[in-house]
């Protein structure tokens, strides 16, 4: 199939791809919409949201290429095919691994802006090493 999709086959997407359906701040649902989000190997966060009721309402031409490209992130064939066929779409990996010791961000600050270190140096620091560079900081009194 091709063209823009209803509100249920873009809901069946979210089904088969494993989307997360994200509450209202309340913690409760929302009436008008039901929103999703995706968690993607490389860090960025997909969120997309279908009106209610998810009906066979078809989206409009315009909406539906809008909602694809930027909420989604997949081609309309790649669409198609988890729909209709339960083949997830390609994603990215991760490109890099995250270092096991890696600097608390606030830690990152304080080294920079009160140390004035730069963040090549910052950088090269264990988790250790940071550390012990803010506690003699804080350890030494004012002059």
């Amino acid at each position: 199939m091709s063209g823009a999709a209803s509100r249920r086959e873009h809901k069946t997407f979210c089904d088969v791809e494993g989307w997360r359906e994200v509450s209202s701040a309340r913690g409760g649902k929302v009436r008008h919409h039901i929103t999703f989000e995706l968690a993607l190997a490389d860090g960025q966060i997909l969120r997309t949201r279908i009106s209610r009721p998810t009906n066979n309402d078809t989206y409009g031409p315009n909406l539906w290429s809008a909602i694809l490209r930027d909420q989604l992130c997949v081609s309309g064939d790649d669409f198609w095919q988890c729909v209709e066929r339960g083949t997830k779409p390609p994603r990215p990996k991760r490109t890099t691994a995250i270092p096991s010791q890696s600097l608390p961000a606030g830690l990152v600050h304080q080294l920079i802006h009160t140390l004035e270190m730069s963040e090549q140096a910052v950088a090269a620091l264990s988790r250790d090493e940071a550390i012990a560079l803010m506690t003699a900081h804080w350890s030494t009194p004012p002059t």
